[in-house]
């Protein structure tokens, strides 16, 4: 079936679809990443975007119930130079198209993904529209560039979960709610608070694994009730949008800074940024994929990293002098990761639980547990 994209600055390219008709729009990215489409898919950050693949076969291992990053597919659209309907892998539980088709959402494949790569690298992330419909290139153009920017868009109550729960007992849809210091009294150990902004299951995994049990709340759950329950420390997951636009999230982490260790990823890095008195700005096109090069400036060493994010902290306009630079991309010298010794907090912009990607960066949630158990 015939497909076409259109984007904001005019460009048209067709394509076919791999999941059926259908239409879905937002904003255009790409992904470097060559294997972990699945996590791609169901990774809550990608909200509100059409993904491009750069490397040019997907489909090939299939898909499976274990590779979820979050309770579904959470991007837009997904676009791929080509698609392989006949998955050969031994997790395989069924193939992409049929996936895709279930949530509702479209695949394209026949595209020139290296043609959209470059326009997106040249120009920038741009709004897009693919459609099996409305075969118009005109009139999509048209219909791309009135689709709302993504500055200044709060996608996070989108993506964050309804109500507070222990991992893994993630409540199912029309569950009560629970009153959270009952909840709290629940489980004993070392117990953290973990703010749902869009997070990605494996950073729980991760915190889990390292011994902590991992109390996930809304994200417009009050700083103070999260700092009545006394927590041993605190999470700021990843999520979508303008982080700029969070603003009743940058309010509860102002609030709760300095109380407990506080550990930030991705979005929970660029509100933790803005909490601190800093500012946010827009990348050209963003840092998507499982081999940025970050340096990690303590250390000295360089290491390759899955990323996926649109903005990026402007270090320069954070006014405390005790907040420390602490990595670096090597690509465009971004700002990466920060800290604030004396308040008990760090956060990175990139993802170190991966998932698709490297675990070089691994090592910070052995970090944060250093400082949770030393707190």
């Amino acid at each position: 079936m015939k497909a076409l994209l259109a984007l904001e600055d005019g460009l048209v390219l067709w394509g076919r679809s791999f999941t059926g008709a259908g239409e879905c729009s937002g904003e255009v990215v790409f992904n470097t990443a060559m294997t972990g489409y699945q996590e791609i898919l169901t990774d809550p950050s990608y909200k509100g975007q059409i993904v491009t693949m750069t490397y040019p076969l997907m489909g090939n291992y299939g898909v499976n119930p274990e590779d979820l990053e979050s309770r579904g597919v959470q991007v837009e659209g997904f676009m791929v130079k080509e698609y392989h309907p006949y998955p050969s892998n031994w997790r395989s539980r069924g193939n992409l198209a049929d996936y895709l088709q279930a949530a509702g959402k479209l695949g394209v494949e026949g595209l020139d993904t290296r043609a959209i790569t470059k326009r997106l690298r040249e120009v920038g992330a741009m709004r897009g529209i693919i459609s099996t419909a409305d075969l118009d290139p005109a009139s999509l153009v048209r219909r791309a560039r009135e689709l709302p920017s993504m500055e200044g868009l709060d996608l996070v109550p989108l993506v964050t979960c309804a109500l507070p729960y222990w991992w893994p007992e993630v409540p199912a849809a029309g569950s009560a709610p629970a009153d959270l210091p009952a909840l709290w009294a629940q489980k004993r150990g070392t117990k953290v608070v973990l703010y749902d902004y869009g997070v990605k299951f494996n950073i729980i995994r991760n915190l889990k694994a390292r011994g902590l049990e991992v109390l996930v709340v809304p994200a417009t759950t009050p700083a103070a009730m999260v700092l009545a329950l006394s927590p041993d420390g605190i999470v700021l997951s990843n999520g979508p949008g303008d982080p700029a636009a969070v603003t009743y999230a940058v309010d509860n982490v102002r609030r709760c800074l300095g109380s407990q260790p506080m550990f930030g990823i991705c979005l929970g890095h660029q509100l933790l940024g803005l909490a601190l008195g800093g500012r946010t700005f827009k990348l050209k096109f963003g840092h998507r994929g499982a081999n940025q090069p970050v340096k990690n400036k303590l250390s000295g060493r360089v290491e390759i990293t899955s990323q996926n994010h649109g903005f990026a902290v402007d270090l320069d306009s954070i006014p405390d002098p005790a907040v420390e630079l602490t990595h670096v991309n090597l690509n465009d010298g971004t700002l990466e990761g920060l800290r604030h010794v004396g308040l008990r907090a760090f956060s990175v912009q990139y993802h170190p639980e991966a998932s698709p990607g490297p675990h070089d960066a691994d090592y910070l949630f052995e970090e944060f547990l250093k400082m949770v158990e030393k707190a």
